[in-house]
């Protein structure tokens, strides 16, 4: 089974979704600086043939493109993947970000990563000391809520879909289905692949 890493990072990052060991990883970026396999764009996936990928992951990576170019990216999805391919994307979850903005806390820490301490600008526009040492791939153009990502996703021609928001990792997960499967088959995979 083959599995395209959208955004892959640099080598040696694991994708970190559940449910694909063993798969063969084809690691797709825009900065061939991180040495993907294929040097791309989620607009313009040229280099990867059509129906040639079972399933894609895309960790915050949807959240960079501009709004207008999200369905583009999108129907890049729907070209590469298999008839019964899927795609599993998380990004940020923007209901649980506006929360806390409305808290008060806009550049207060909400959590601490790898990359250090993430504040709710950081989530809505982009990590900012990546920005300021010149990784503008890092700015972010659009966000999405569950709803909206399931909506735009079906609307783009995934016709099932199964996500979960969790607020204390302002995170989205959502996974979609080229084919229409019956619920018992969407629950399996999102038990197989979204987090708890």
């Amino acid at each position: 089974m083959k599995l395209l890493n959208v955004g892959c990072g640099p080598l040696g990052r694991a994708h970190g979704f559940a449910g694909f060991e063993g798969w063969q990883e084809v690691r797709l970026d825009i900065d061939p600086a991180v040495r993907p396999d294929v040097v791309g764009t989620m607009t313009d996936m040229s280099a990867v043939a059509t129906g040639s990928i079972d399933a894609i992951v895309s960790s915050h990576n949807i959240e960079h493109l501009y709004p207008h170019e999200v369905p583009v990216a999108l129907a890049e999805f729907v070209r590469v993947l298999k008839d019964d391919g899927m795609v599993l994307i998380t990004c940020p979850d923007l209901q649980s970000v506006c929360a806390r903005v409305a808290q008060g806390e806009l550049a207060s820490p909400l959590y601490d990563s790898p990359a250090g301490p993430i504040a709710a600008l950081d989530i809505l526009y982009g990590h900012r000391p990546a920005m300021a040492a010149g990784n503008l791939y890092m700015a972010h153009r659009c966000g999405f809520t569950r709803k909206l990502l399931a909506d735009t996703l079906q609307a783009c021609g995934f016709l099932r879909t199964a996500g979960v928001a969790r607020p204390p990792a302002f995170d989205l997960w959502m996974l979609g289905t080229k084919k229409s499967l019956s619920d018992d088959a969407v629950r399996a995979l999102a038990q197989k692949h979204l987090p708890v």
